[in-house]
């Protein structure tokens, strides 16, 4: 039907071969304004839902990615139209040098934002947007073929078979393009297994893990027959391949296994609180090579997966995230035992992050030297937070609560005797010289 018209339309109006030309002319830049217009209102009607759809699967809301989502189903629209139209009807140089630059800045805008939209560099989106664009103008003027030929020039044999430009910018835009549908693949499949209701924080982990690994061998392969590359070729790589698993990437491979093991046994989970060594803090990410461990301060210790297998490991939260804490306090012999005990217990009880149950418990343990000692025996259940500053908030309560009470802390004290003088010692001497001395100088000696 589009064709008869068209036909239709050039035979009533072109006299000749050169009018001929310009009514075409005037058709394709109609044609690719119509185009520009159904894109713009197919974006204006389908960007939203997408960019909804894409916000649910990829778990975050972002004004950037909604732009450039309508922007791609824009010109995805203007892509698809110009190449049916293109496909539909044999037509002159200058209608088909309109649609062939429409057509290669099109889909050069597109794989820019692509690129992009997946958090490439802004230079990569530009450099393989230029590329297709570049490529698709000259594929439709009948030029490629020499491009291609001239670059396939550009190379040097090796074996039985051939390096060259042509096939090293192949390989670049192919690993690029494959790279960045894997990793929208992974995020939405990521994203999908974490908003999962069946599996716990271990499981939602090792499963991200084990559908990354998944998708990039799935991506290798489709590039590899994308390209046409024989494996069998590779062959003779495949002892030095060995060789560098074996040596090389020896610790590498390791920290990967032992990182899956981690996270099928489930001894080592995303918020745990663990000691290993001189660090302390919670689990943030379990990763491919090391796992994170947060502290306190701030900062993140980064441990080889390796080392949590063979070294002992002190997991605070491992089967529960209950955690007793011990303080210790003194008091003075004189004091009312009773009272203590109960103004202890009151301390404790008033801390905000003290579990009720198990109950805080009161122990006096020793009659010391200087005092007697009693220890604060309380559970928490989030040692993420820290373990000091509840410590610190006991003990201050209980300092208030002895002021309050008039109990004492004590201190060690030591009384000196002395049983006789030296010979010719006069105390009262020494004394007057000393006063003496402090007055001149300023010090006592």
């Amino acid at each position: 039907m589009i064709n008869d018209l068209i036909s239709n339309f050039t035979e009533r109006f072109a006299q000749n071969p050169i009018q001929l030309q310009y009514t075409e002319a005037g058709i394709a830049g109609g044609l690719v304004l119509g185009s520009i217009i159904i894109g713009w209102g197919l974006s204006k009607l389908l960007a939203p839902r997408l960019a909804t759809i894409w916000e649910t699967r990829a778990g975050y809301e972002s004004e950037l990615a909604r732009r450039r989502i309508r922007d791609m189903v824009r010109r995805l629209a203007e892509v698809i139209i110009i190449s049916l139209t293109l496909a539909l009807w044999d037509w002159t140089l200058i209608a088909n040098v309109i649609f062939a630059i429409t057509l290669a800045a099109v889909a050069g805008l597109l794989t820019n934002d692509f690129i992009r939209g997946v958090r490439m560099p802004d230079w990569l989106g530009s450099v393989m947007g230029v590329g297709v664009a570049v490529t698709t103008l000259f594929s439709l003027v009948g030029s490629i073929e020499a491009i291609t030929v001239a670059l396939d020039r550009v190379g040097f044999d090796l074996g039985d078979g051939r390096i060259s430009l042509l096939k090293i910018v192949t390989v670049i835009f192919t690993g690029v393009l494959l790279f960045a549908v894997a990793r929208i693949v992974g995020r939405i499949i990521s994203h999908s297994i974490s908003n999962s209701s069946r599996f716990d924080a271990t499981q939602k982990l090792l499963g991200q893990k084990i559908a990354t690994i998944i998708i990039v061998i799935i991506a290798f392969f489709i590039g590899i027959d994308v390209l046409g590359i024989d494996l069998t070729a590779l062959a003779f790589f495949s002892g030095a391949f060995g060789l560098a698993i074996g040596f090389g990437m020896q610790k590498t491979i390791g920290n990967l296994i032992a990182g899956i093991i981690l996270l099928m046994d489930r001894s080592i989970k995303p918020g745990d609180v663990i000691v290993v060594g001189d660090s302390f803090g919670w689990v943030n990410k379990i990763g491919v090579r090391a796992v994170s461990v947060l502290t306190r301060d701030g900062k993140e210790h980064l441990i080889p997966n390796e080392n949590l297998m063979i070294n002992e490991v002190e997991n605070w939260s491992y089967s529960d995230p209950n955690v007793r804490m011990k303080i210790d306090v003194g008091v003075a012999y004189n004091s009312d035992m009773r009272k203590v005990q109960e103004l202890l217990y009151q301390a404790v009880r008033e801390s905000k992050r003290v579990l009720k149950r198990p109950a805080p418990v009161v122990w006096m343990l020793e009659f010391g030297d200087n005092s007697v000692n009693f220890q604060i025996r309380c559970w928490i259940n989030d040692p993420q937070d820290g373990i000091g500053n509840v410590k610190g908030d006991v003990m201050m309560r209980v300092w208030d609560l002895f002021q309050e009470h008039n109990i004492e802390i004590p201190f060690p004290q030591r009384d000196l005797y002395i049983k006789e003088m030296p010979d010719g010692f006069d105390v009262q001497e020494r004394t007057q010289a000393a006063k003496a001395d402090k007055a001149v100088h300023g010090t006592s000696s």
